[in-house]
């Protein structure tokens, strides 16, 4: 894996290719600098075999706006930049919610919000099961998906059979209910980071950590407006 300083102005210019999907340009900027560590720092896979058995896992639960998601995917070589042109065209592969039968890389169909933690679990499970020790399972959650019932039960289980498997929730203050505690409060028997969503420090530092016996969780804090 080579780590690459690519300013996220960078990227920024590859996600204002894409239009059509402005109104979910929140949702998408406030996942960036998350997204752009985790595949630039973080995760086992390759862009000429994204298929291998034992590539780390990654899978984008929070489906709304996957601009920033397409944007890394192009700039490390999944697809060529020139399919962002045409993002959500009648026969373009890179629709308004990511087709993993399309777009290289993408491990899942998204859209439908709640649903991304319960498939990592049984991702998780399913990796555990065929002796894959070293292969991890990400899921990047909206902070207000949590509202979601499923989310509760995928949560618990996770922590009942204690998958190694990191959730990355992003906390841009869009959720419609408070919780006593924050969002790790929701995670009882997890182990939990608050960090800042905007350093690439620190979240490279959190993403790295990795336990064998129990689940790891992410908040990564962002201000809702910034980096428009």
């Amino acid at each position: 894996m080579t780590v690459t300083a690519l300013p996220t102005d960078r990227i920024r210019q590859l996600i204002r290719r894409m239009t059509g999907d402005e109104k979910h340009a929140p949702s998408s900027y406030s996942t960036l600098d998350v997204l752009w560590v985790l595949y630039d720092r973080v995760l086992r896979i390759d862009p000429g075999r994204p298929d291998e058995p034992d590539r780390d896992r990654f899978l984008l639960s929070k489906g709304h706006g996957p601009a920033a998601y397409y944007a890394v995917l192009a700039a490390k070589g999944f697809f060529p930049e020139s399919w962002l042109d045409d993002m959500g065209g009648w026969d373009s592969p890179l629709g308004n919610h990511p087709d993993r039968l399309r777009v290289p890389g993408v491990e899942i169909g998204t859209g439908s919000l709640g649903h991304g933690l319960g498939i990592g679990v049984g991702v998780a499970l399913g990796l555990r099961a065929q002796g894959y020790a070293r292969t991890r399972t990400f899921v990047l959650v909206g902070d207000a998906e949590l509202d979601e019932g499923s989310n509760h039960e995928a949560i618990a289980y996770a922590a009942a059979v204690r998958l190694p498997m990191t959730a990355i929730v992003i906390d841009n203050q869009s959720a419609t209910h408070g919780w006593p505690g924050g969002i790790a409060a929701r995670f009882p028997g997890w182990d939990a980071t608050v960090i800042d969503g905007r350093d690439h420090e620190q979240i490279e530092h959190a993403l790295a950590k990795r336990h064998h016996d129990r689940p790891n969780l992410v908040v990564a804090v962002v201000e809702s407006k910034r980096g428009l």
